[in-house]
């Protein structure tokens, strides 16, 4: 997509491509904080974003321009993507409602963590016990980055039950010990069939979990997370039940390579217009 940069600014005029709540909104992230109607802090690893619609373009306001050109995928055609899915008919209502959508590019650490926290949870909860958690990184200006792997080690099964997150707790000492262990760089390496494999090893890692880490944190746009949203989707287009493992499985081989941005629309469109009725 189009962008200038200004000083310490993104700007960003192609509103068809870029609405900060779309994407905030669809289930992918959550370390961010809502000031208001299109007006978000946003904050991943060390780093924060101001991101705010100013009259007929967004405003991306950070210290470290080329961090979030890469965090929310700038480089990427959109356009394109949402061209290939609207070939299909049952996308048109879902990628014409979430226009502004962009599949993020976070830091690894924060959606392993986030999205082991994120089982059976809501995305209120689970926003919170992330702030809590971010209190134990170093403060960075004024506010605090997001726990080394280190920091995260030393945190007992105790501390992060104090951050709400319930019987993840034990699961997320075990986890920050095995996270520890690896080059975390090199499972960028691994194939998708290889990586799902050592995401499950993980304590607290389920199939549904390993494919919003896939997505989310690995950028693999063949995985298909499964909820309850999406189990509604697929009886809406498949008009039968199954489990949701085959589900996911219909899924991916239905959209292919675009499985992944389908998702985002479809959950998006899914559950918001669910809520507003």
């Amino acid at each position: 997509m189009i962008y200038k940069i200004l000083d310490k600014k993104i700007i960003i005029d192609n509103l068809n491509e870029f609405n900060i709540e779309h994407i905030v909104e669809c289930g992918q992230v959550f370390t961010y904080k809502k000031i208001s109607n299109n007006d978000y802090l946003i904050y991943s690893k060390d780093q924060l974003a101001h991101v705010f619609k100013n009259e007929n373009k967004y405003v991306i306001e950070t210290d470290n321009v080329n961090y979030f050109i890469n965090y929310f995928d700038l480089d990427t055609n959109y356009s394109e993507i949402k061209n290939k899915l609207l070939s299909n008919d049952i996308m048109t209502k879902s990628v014409d409602y979430g226009y502004g959508i962009r599949i993020l590019k976070q830091d690894i650490y924060e959606v392993i963590i986030g999205f082991i926290i994120s089982a059976n949870n809501n995305i209120k909860r689970i926003i919170k016990s992330m702030q809590k958690l971010r209190e134990f990184g170093e403060i960075v200006n004024d506010y605090h980055a997001f726990p080394t792997i280190d920091k995260l080690c030393t945190l007992t099964e105790e501390q992060f039950a104090e951050m709400g997150v319930g019987y993840r707790a034990k699961y997320l000492v075990e986890t920050c010990k095995k996270l520890k262990e690896i080059n975390i760089e090199q499972t960028f390496n691994y194939t998708d069939s290889q990586l799902r494999e050592w995401l499950l090893s993980l304590q607290g890692v389920g199939p549904k979990v390993a494919d919003c880490i896939l997505l989310y944190g690995y950028h693999r746009s063949l995985s298909f997370p499964v909820d309850t949203w999406m189990e509604k989707v697929y009886l809406d287009i498949f008009k039968t039940k199954k489990s949701r493992q085959k589900m996911a499985q219909d899924f991916m081989e239905y959209f292919g390579n675009l499985s992944g941005y389908a998702q985002q629309y479809l959950f998006f469109y899914k559950r918001t217009k669910s809520k507003i009725q």
